[in-house]
């Protein structure tokens, strides 16, 4: 099974940040790797009255739109639960084909998680005492049970999800 990885933190921590800093650091490693984000809304990632919107409207349970360059599939949720864990399962379903998964949100899956935390936000990591932490990227100097790397060190943290993640199975590289 593909490896996932949730980066999870407070509203304003630095989530995205990171996924856009470690995407690049795990593909120079030769990695395929997939991303979900979670959306406390409802998303409209389509244009209403375009043609592929059109196509979900009518009542389509998925579509694809294709160009030279991207691939977009729109499909209602295999699992339309409210439980977090389910949702990336059931999405991770679709990245079958890459080497690691990073999920960004979902603190409440029991996925391991790599929590973004910023010392003048907040007083304490939320996922602190949560059994499937694994690291914290933070400007803070904690002295914590997990490894805690700093906000710029996505190599390193890169590193980390390689040995602890990805050294065992047979990927793509």
């Amino acid at each position: 099974m593909t490896p996932i990885i949730s980066i999870v933190g407070y509203s304003d921590a630095g989530k995205t940040t990171l996924v856009e800093k470690l995407v690049p650091e795990l593909k120079k490693k030769g990695y395929r790797v997939g991303t979900i984000k979670h959306s406390e809304h409802e998303s409209n990632f389509d244009t209403r009255g375009k043609d592929s919107w059109r196509h979900f409207a009518s009542g389509a349970d998925a579509v694809v739109v294709g160009s030279a360059d991207k691939t977009v599939v729109i499909r209602k949720p295999e699992d339309q639960s409210r439980d977090s864990h389910s949702q990336v399962s059931s999405l991770a379903r679709h990245l079958t084909d890459m080497d690691v998964i990073i999920a960004e949100g979902f603190k409440n899956a029991g996925f391991p998680k790599i929590e973004v935390f910023r010392s003048q936000a907040h007083n304490a990591p939320v996922c602190l005492n949560d059994d499937a932490l694994v690291a914290v990227v933070t400007d803070a100097d904690l002295k914590i049970r997990v490894p805690v790397f700093g906000l710029e060190e996505s190599g390193r943290l890169a590193d980390f999800i390689e040995q602890k993640f990805l050294s065992f199975q047979n990927v793509s590289k």
